[in-house]
């Protein structure tokens, strides 16, 4: 149970510019890769209430491959050149790393869509389906909206000179328009993140090389299976990108979420529906579970599992509460999906019934 039940193997690689990336594995079957997205780091990421679910759900259904952009996590930070061929070439130096026997899944979040566009369409021999989540054509520099643009600068001299400073309100103005909806928890750990995993300077250029992105003219040439998703209420990119995504996509297919988070969070319905749109996009969702246990144990996500394990070990709401990094509310909820998939009306029961199926404690 917890962070040590996630297992990841970490290796770096040099771009064709010479700069080190630093990727990671975990999961096994298929592969799926997802290019860098703002802000990452591949081992803060295991322990965060808001991107550990992500990891878990794609690890659990394909060898899932990911990697720190230049001049963030564990890659190298200081770097000769920032922009979205730089980007494309990174994602074909770490799929070529990773030595992938048959063509891959593309995850492409946010800014990530434009490098699974590029290379996609670049490989598209190499590309089984294409997986674009609140992701955008044109960075705000291209899109023809002065006050977007200027709220868009507004944020970078913010954190070019806020985040530095001791003075959480600078950081939380930037956090609040990723997740919204997020704890105080949640957002106080996406704050730190960013804070770690780069500096306010290298953030900055980061952000403002997203605004010159411009692929509009590479969509209609995509010939890879496509699923465009967004959030409705997105507050990073504007939903009316990822529809202009589908609709110049050949064949692209387009689900919307009812959410205000550029980053799902794992209590809100809109990360069912997306786990949902994705297995079935990728094939995936008719497949059953070979671990000899109860098909009742098979449709409990890897957070639900985590939290049985607690269960089965004895422990407390606010133990599991504790060790996973959530709220007692969440674990509350969690239980309760847990007692109506396993058909059980108690802790005891739901233990038992583990017990009896061979459920491993982790």
């Amino acid at each position: 149970m917890g962070s040590h039940t996630l297992r990841q193997s970490i290796r770096y690689v040099t771009s064709s510019d010479g700069v080190r990336l630093a990727w990671a594995s975990t999961g096994s079957g298929r592969p799926l890769v997802k290019a860098a997205n703002w802000l990452t780091h591949l081992q803060y990421d295991l322990e965060s209430p808001v991107w550990r679910h992500w990891i878990e759900f794609f690890a659990e259904h394909f060898h899932f491959i990911r990697y720190d952009e230049r001049g963030c996590g564990m890659s190298q930070w200081e770097v000769p050149d920032v922009s979205l061929a730089r980007w494309t070439d990174d994602l074909a130096t770490v799929i070529d790393a990773a030595h992938c026997d048959e063509p891959i899944a593309l995850l492409g979040i946010s800014q990530g869509a434009s490098a699974c566009i590029g290379y996609a369409v670049r490989h598209p021999e190499r590309v089984s389906h294409l997986i674009l989540y609140g992701g955008y054509a044109t960075g705000w520099a291209k899109r023809g909206d002065p006050q977007g643009l200027r709220r868009f600068q507004a944020i970078v001299e913010l954190i070019r000179f806020g985040w530095g400073t001791d003075t959480v309100a600078f950081r939380q103005v930037f956090t609040s328009r990723f997740a919204p909806d997020a704890t105080a928890q949640q957002q106080d750990w996406f704050n730190e993140l960013c804070r770690r995993t780069t500096t306010p300077e290298i953030a900055a250029h980061l952000m403002l090389a997203r605004a010159e992105i411009d692929v509009r003219e590479l969509l209609p040439q995509l010939q890879v299976p496509t699923l465009v998703i967004h959030p409705v209420d997105d507050q990073v990119t504007p939903l009316s990108a990822s529809r202009e995504l589908a609709a110049e996509i050949p064949n692209a297919e387009f689900v919307q979420l009812e959410s205000r988070n550029h980053v799902l969070l794992e209590h809100e319905p809109a990360w069912g529906q997306f786990k949902e749109v994705v297995l079935e996009f990728t094939g995936r969702g008719a497949e059953k579970h070979s671990d000899g246990l109860d098909t009742r144990f098979g449709e409990l996500s890897p957070r639900e599992r985590d939290v049985l394990g607690g269960l089965t070990a004895g422990h407390s709401n606010a133990q599991i509460a504790a060790h996973l990094h959530i709220s007692e509310k969440t674990v509350r909820n969690i239980v309760s999906r847990i007692f109506e998939k396993l058909e059980v009306e108690s802790r005891t029961q739901a233990a038992v019934l583990a017990r009896d199926h061979g459920f491993r404690v982790q």
